[in-house]
């Protein structure tokens, strides 16, 4: 069974002013359509073509031989776990068990942006920036181009994608604008906390 593009969980022009209906004709419509196309004919009349991403993604992390697959895949889960990380109501603070993790973790709400801020700025390139779950706690990482944490054993709670295209329409090329936007009007926390409780 084909791959599909999956649709938005929100109208594209609902982030607006934050992020503009033409960001995500491009940045949906076509780069992560692009990402699905290719993984399927990468994977057709293969075993693979049966198999979930997250399949694809374990049985090819790491080999070289397969890397296209590998980056088609992370790329496709990747921006569908980021689509579901913005909210037209997003920004403010989390609450609940969310909450008290990060200040366990980071001493507070803005020690975690500090350094979720910190780690998008300085993914050198292409690439990501994350909140995850590791051996029960809570870490910022970044992964360049299309790595993904679950390639790694973390389970992802919250990302941005900082490749240029996801920006550069609403920014041009101001990424710190870009984050401070996202953690100040677009972050889901609510989205954070429901994989914060299925970890």
């Amino acid at each position: 069974m084909a791959f599909e593009l999956p649709a938005l969980p929100f109208a594209q022009d609902a982030l607006e002013p934050h992020m503009c209906a033409e960001t995500l004709d491009y940045h949906h419509g076509k780069h992560h359509n692009t990402y699905v196309v290719n993984l399927n004919n990468l994977t057709k009349d293969s075993p693979m073509a049966g198999q979930s991403l997250e399949e694809i993604i374990s049985a090819t992390a790491g080999d070289a031989g397969k890397a296209g697959i590998f980056n088609n895949a992370a790329q496709v889960w990747n921006h569908t776990f980021f689509w579901n990380c913005l909210s037209a109501n997003g920004g403010g603070a989390p609450t609940g068990d969310l909450a008290a993790k990060i200040d366990a973790a980071f001493g507070s709400l803005d020690g975690f942006k500090e350094q979720f801020t910190q780690a998008a700025l300085t993914q050198f390139g292409s690439g990501w920036a994350w909140l995850v779950v590791e051996g029960g706690e809570l870490k910022i990482t970044k992964t360049a181009n299309a790595d993904t944490p679950i390639a790694h054993g973390q389970t992802p709670l919250l990302c941005i994608d900082v490749w240029e295209h996801a920006y550069y329409i609403d920014h041009r090329n101001a990424r710190p604008k870009f984050v401070e936007t996202f953690l100040g009007n677009l972050a889901n926390w609510d989205f954070a906390a429901a994989n914060l409780a299925n970890a």
